[in-house]
């Protein structure tokens, strides 16, 4: 934390002088992410390379998407009336 406000401070100072701030550091990549365009090109290439051989790749139709039955709308209920009061004799 003390580090961030260190470089907070130099980019402050830098922006008073009208001169350039200073360049960020590169953030260190943590062990368990992929790097997704890497495996993708990856992947390219392995196809490319299977196609060179002489055999294509299987194309499939992808399948249609189900139409889902139209939902009836609920019925509504009849409103509960209150019980009626009993007259009073006097």
């Amino acid at each position: 934390m003390i580090a961030d406000v260190l470089a907070l401070s130099e980019i402050i100072v830098a922006k008073r002088e009208h001169r350039e701030p200073p360049a960020a550091p590169e953030p260190d990549q943590p062990e368990g992410v992929l790097d997704l365009m890497a495996a993708l090109n990856a992947s390219v290439a392995r196809a490319r390379e299977s196609c060179e051989d002489g055999t294509h790749a299987d194309v499939h139709e992808l399948a249609k998407p189900k139409k889902s039955a139209k939902k009836t709308p609920a019925k509504k209920t009849a409103a509960k009336k209150a019980p009626r009061k009993s007259p009073r004799a006097s």
